[in-house]
């Protein structure tokens, strides 16, 4: 599964409606980490709004089409990292001045800094 999503922090996330319908499935089985993954959906359309993983404290992964607010999309949204590339479908190209990451950016990241502790 791909899809555009950026990852936030929590004291940024800010529910404009509709957080009283939000319905929540948690699994670890399938995710890379085995750490487990919270899937936030709406209960009323089943759109899935953002997810909350044990190896992303603090922070949450929401989908690009969840912001109400287009002009973000052009400017503090706009992708910097792909992650998971070595999963690419064939006819996906890359974006043009991003970063690409085979895994998990920043399950890199959080390897570079301990490395560097």
């Amino acid at each position: 599964m791909f899809a555009s999503n950026f990852i936030i922090a929590d004291a940024h996330l800010k529910h404009l409606r509709g957080r009283d319908t939000l319905s929540m499935f948690s699994q670890s089985k399938t995710i890379a980490s085995g750490k487990a993954m919270t899937n936030y959906f709406c209960s009323t359309c089943g759109s899935l709004m953002y997810r909350v993983g044990e190896a992303y404290p603090g922070s949450s992964i929401l989908r690009l089409g969840t912001v109400d607010d287009f002009a973000l999309h052009e400017t503090d949204l706009k992708p910097r990292v792909e992650q998971y590339t070595k999963d690419r479908v064939n006819w996906l190209s890359p974006a043009d001045g991003v970063t690409q990451v085979e895994a998990s950016a920043y399950a890199a990241r959080t390897r570079d800094r301990q490395g560097a502790l």
